[in-house]
């Protein structure tokens, strides 16, 4: 595993955000395609159906894939949103095509269920490494020493991070449906916390607004979170908050989550890759060769996730996102396209 520390990326200033301001890019997927000869599109004409969770920030990655697509010919149908589980079972039944965002190992049982290898294809290394795990805010993780999730076994400090008064500390957690949750509620009985800490489920969005807003008051938080994702911004890990570590590492017959500097934040590093629909991709080729080149920096993800937070969250801007960031990628955007078309060559 390459070395990998936790650590706040969001606010790292990318220059093709900038290109985001100038608008689309000058010539259209369409017009290129145009001047593209008819026999280098190995997709022309074949629909494409990409699937991804309700989770809006997954909207940019989902897109990049899609204008990568249709520059091979493909025609990519709008995509639609479902939960994860459901998304790997339509794929594995061939009512739609791919997933940009599996998170490998969280959602092996997912692709298992749903059939595994033997309807479906796991491939690529589109984004990552990407992590998990359990924060509070800094002022109260110093002020009682709290570096540990197992200590919040003690009623005491428990209690700091109690929002309803009923003496538990409540944390916001994972919406049913994503993989996370699962883990979750194995920490709460693998950790013994139970008794002190309540597992805060429903909407994600609306618990973390109203963590940053009980943040911003002054009083403790406690809440799961992943990276990347835009709270990183506004929470910053390091500044406002911290990572807890956990009491041990992975059960058994789950992935060692240690990481490579000895912390331990009770969840495995996941990359994100493609999942597809294995008849299909038998057929296409130049796609597959597309899913395993394709890389997306997490700080490119976090960047573009802190312009849909500021309020470019329409699917206008997001698709003026993807076009900037090809704009200012276009050498490396065309290296994937050029190796696609010769994976399509007999």
């Amino acid at each position: 595993m390459k070395k990998f520390t936790i650590k706040h990326q969001s606010r790292r200033m990318f220059r093709w955000i900038a290109t985001i301001a100038l608008g689309a890019l000058a010539l259209s997927t369409h017009l290129a395609m145009a001047q593209t000869p008819a026999d280098t599109l190995p997709g022309k004409g074949i629909k494409v159906q990409a699937l991804q969770s309700p989770v809006a920030e997954e909207t940019f990655q989902t897109m990049l894939v899609d204008r990568a697509l249709a520059a091979l010919g493909y025609a990519p149908q709008p995509i639609k949103e479902v939960e994860y589980p459901t998304a790997h079972i339509a794929i594995a039944n061939g009512d739609a095509t791919f997933l940009a965002v599996h998170w490998d190992p969280l959602h092996k049982d997912f692709y298992d269920n749903a059939g595994g290898d033997a309807k479906l294809l796991r491939m690529g290394e589109y984004a990552g490494p990407a992590a998990q795990g359990y924060l509070i805010d800094k002022a109260t993780a110093d002020k009682y020493g709290i570096t540990n999730i197992g200590q919040l076994r003690e009623p005491r400090l428990a209690k700091l991070f109690d929002n309803d008064g009923d003496g538990k500390a409540d944390m916001a957690g994972c919406n049913p449906g994503w993989g996370c949750e699962a883990m979750i509620e194995q920490h709460m009985d693998g950790f013994k916390l139970r008794g002190t800490v309540t597992h805060v489920q429903g909407n994600y969005s609306a618990l973390i607004a109203d963590t940053i807003g009980r943040y911003k008051r002054g009083a403790p938080i406690l809440y799961y979170a992943w990276t990347p994702y835009w709270v990183n911004g506004v929470l910053i890990p390091g500044k406002d908050v911290v990572w807890l570590q956990a009491p041990k590492t992975a059960y058994p017959g789950k992935p060692d989550t240690r990481l490579p500097d000895g912390s331990d934040y009770g969840f495995a590093i996941n990359t994100t890759r493609f999942v597809v629909n294995r008849a299909w991709a038998e057929k296409n080729p130049a796609a597959v060769k597309l899913f395993q080149v394709m890389r997306l920096p997490i700080a490119d993800i976090d960047a573009q996730n802190a312009r849909m937070r500021s309020g470019e969250n329409a699917q206008a801007d997001i698709a003026r996102h993807v076009s900037g960031w090809i704009k200012f990628h276009q050498k490396e955007f065309d290296g994937w396209i050029a190796q696609a078309r010769a994976a399509a060559k007999p």
